[in-house]
């Protein structure tokens, strides 16, 4: 039996999930046929996290598959003897989770995907699409592990490129229409969301208060853009997710955590909403145009 202990819902990462089925299969493993898997979905409350994975170990699952940095910190702290295959966001080094990337040691594997490291960039490219912008913000989660982290990669940006920054935070439903009064108030001419599985789900209602309020926005994922969003600017959450269930067949095929390298998944997708540039009056340098890897049209 598998437990998969994540962040958020169901409905979030349904289709991540069917990359993590596939993955299973690719090692002969199928849910409901071979192998089943107890689901924990902490519906964005970090706090119940460590609970939730306290269950899995009493349940005596074989293996805990811990979605997002928040389930795999909690999944580590609630065993030391269950094989745990995370993905997460960031480092995995620098999140406490391994002590190397090519011999992991301990219980512990998974998939790193890029998208902490890339906060600064985003604001980068965000800077090309509204360069007089001189005052922007950053939304995070106060919540979340990598907020101060991140806060301070985005800042050190923001002062090189002589930018002012604020920092807005979210973590209720209700928190994002008082985030962008706030950003009003304060005169920001862009916005950069922070990584956070929090906010994985609200892609439509982020990119509706985004175009409500004419501010220039970018986010992680590709849903973000195709919700309406301007641009988003981040890792394929498919190759990882596929890699996950690899990894967690293979484990419950007698393989160790400790003797399989973390994989560190490099792909970047950048996407351009061009319909949403247009309805901001926002033209699109065409060096960065070509530089997108799908404009939304």
């Amino acid at each position: 039996m598998i437990g998969l202990l994540a962040s958020t819902s169901a409905d979030t990462y349904e289709s991540r999930i069917d990359f993590f089925r596939k993955g299973l299969i690719e090692t002969g493993y199928a849910e409901g046929r071979n192998v089943a898997i107890e689901y924990r979905w902490a519906e964005s409350k970090y706090d119940r996290l460590p609970e939730m994975a306290s269950e899995l170990v009493r349940r005596q699952v074989a293996v805990i598959a811990a979605i997002t940095t928040p389930a795999a910190l909690a999944a580590k702290a609630a065993t030391t003897t269950i094989p745990i295959v995370f993905e997460v966001g960031g480092d995995p080094i620098a999140l406490g989770l391994v002590a190397s990337l090519s011999k992991p040691g301990g219980n512990l594997t998974g998939v790193s995907l890029l998208n902490f490291e890339l906060a600064a960039k985003r604001l980068e490219l965000l800077h090309e699409l509204a360069p007089t912008a001189t005052t922007v913000a950053l939304l995070v989660n106060p919540n979340a592990p990598s907020a101060v982290t991140l806060s301070r990669d985005v800042q050190a940006a923001a002062g090189k490129l002589g930018l002012q920054l604020h920092v807005l935070h979210a973590s209720a439903e209700g928190d994002f229409d008082l985030a962008f009064e706030r950003l009003l108030k304060l005169r920001a001419g862009a916005l950069v969301i922070g990584t956070d599985p929090f906010f994985n789900g609200r892609s439509e209602q982020i990119a509706a208060l985004a175009i409500r309020h004419g501010v220039p926005t970018i986010y992680q994922y590709r849903a973000f853009a195709a919700a309406g969003g301007l641009m988003s600017y981040g890792g394929s959450f498919t190759e990882p997710f596929r890699q996950t269930g690899a990894y967690t067949g293979r484990i419950l095929k007698g393989e160790k955590p400790a003797d399989l390298p973390i994989i560190q998944s490099t792909k970047v997708e950048l996407i351009v909403n061009l319909r949403t540039a247009k309805t901001l009056g926002i033209t699109i340098p065409l060096p960065l145009l070509g530089r997108a890897d799908e404009v939304i049209e």
